[in-house]
């Protein structure tokens, strides 16, 4: 039960190699790694990855640069095996994560995908908690054995605030290639897959076990268009959309916590002051406009 490991690269060179030398770290060698260039304007990293001799590792540079959702689409078109991982090239894979989560996979075979546990990190490496972060904390369930979340339980749990690291899940390939990436979103893009897992009666398995580093800094998508209010257009258009399909699905619950979305607005008023202080007008009215305006 070989795990693909599908990393698409557009970043730091060294943060980049010390990605990949993570997976060639596991203690199960049973993964396929997958680089996938987005048009890097330094042909070096992919010479690197290339010429380091492992047969389990392939490098594919991309003709013209596809963005966060392409790439997304094109690591799944090219997977081979029945579960995969779509990881950022800035992060980092404790050494057990193959084998815990291969052993989990096999005690939870109908799991649509998987979240292990978390280690958040800093530009240097070091263990980090800033706000964003100790936010999913407060959201996230505190398991100490590895526990199914399914149906509207699920829909709520990630609805009240996305407590998920996106680049570390262990994914069904199936579930994935059944729903997509929506091109129209770039932020909310993994709750949305989610969500339409959910909907579709898929299964979330939760487990206990910290098998990966993410690295938090503000380079990220997320991080860049919360500032300028940008992000908050996007969610409060998605939010929109989810809830009518929720109250399709008899999901009410769901519905409203979608209407409401308290954490996404919190996380808007904690960008206010900045916008403010740099007297970014543009911002500031799209943050207003996001903790005040009806659902």
């Amino acid at each position: 039960m070989t795990i693909d490991i599908m990393m698409p690269f557009y970043g730091d060179p060294q943060l980049f190699r010390d990605a990949v030398e993570s997976v060639r770290a596991q203690t199960d060698p049973d993964w396929r790694l997958v680089v996938i260039d987005d048009v890097y304007p330094d042909l070096e990293p992919g010479r690197w990855v290339s010429g380091l001799g492992d047969e389990r590792i392939e490098y594919v540079r991309n003709d013209v640069n596809l963005g966060v959702s392409g790439n997304f689409s094109k690591a799944v078109d090219l997977v081979r095996s029945d579960h995969f991982v779509l990881m950022g090239c800035d992060d980092l894979l404790e050494p057990g994560y193959v084998e815990t989560v291969r052993a989990a996979i096999a005690r939870h075979p109908q799991a649509s995908y998987l979240q292990p546990g978390v280690t958040v990190i800093a530009d240097d490496g070091t263990p980090s908690l800033p706000l964003a972060d100790r936010v999913k904390g407060w959201y996230a369930p505190t398991v100490r054995e590895p526990v199914e979340l399914t149906g509207e339980r699920l829909a709520v749990s990630l609805l009240r605030g996305n407590w998920t690291y996106f680049p570390s899940i262990c994914w069904t390939t199936e579930a994935v290639r059944r729903h997509g990436f929506d091109p129209a979103f770039d932020v909310v893009l993994d709750l949305k897959l989610q969500l339409d897992i959910a909907l579709d009666g898929g299964t979330l398995v939760v487990l206990p076990e910290r098998l990966f580093r993410y690295r938090r800094h503000a380079a990220s998508v997320s991080s860049f268009t919360a500032s300028d209010g940008t992000r908050f257009d996007e969610e409060r258009a998605f939010f929109l959309a989810i809830k009518r399909r929720l109250l399709q699905h008899g999901w009410r619950r769901a519905a409203r916590v979608a209407g409401a979305h308290w954490s996404s607005r919190l996380n808007a008023a904690t960008k206010l002051p900045g916008a403010l202080l740099k007297r970014d007008g543009a911002g500031t009215r799209a943050l207003t406009r996001h903790l005040i305006r009806g659902w």
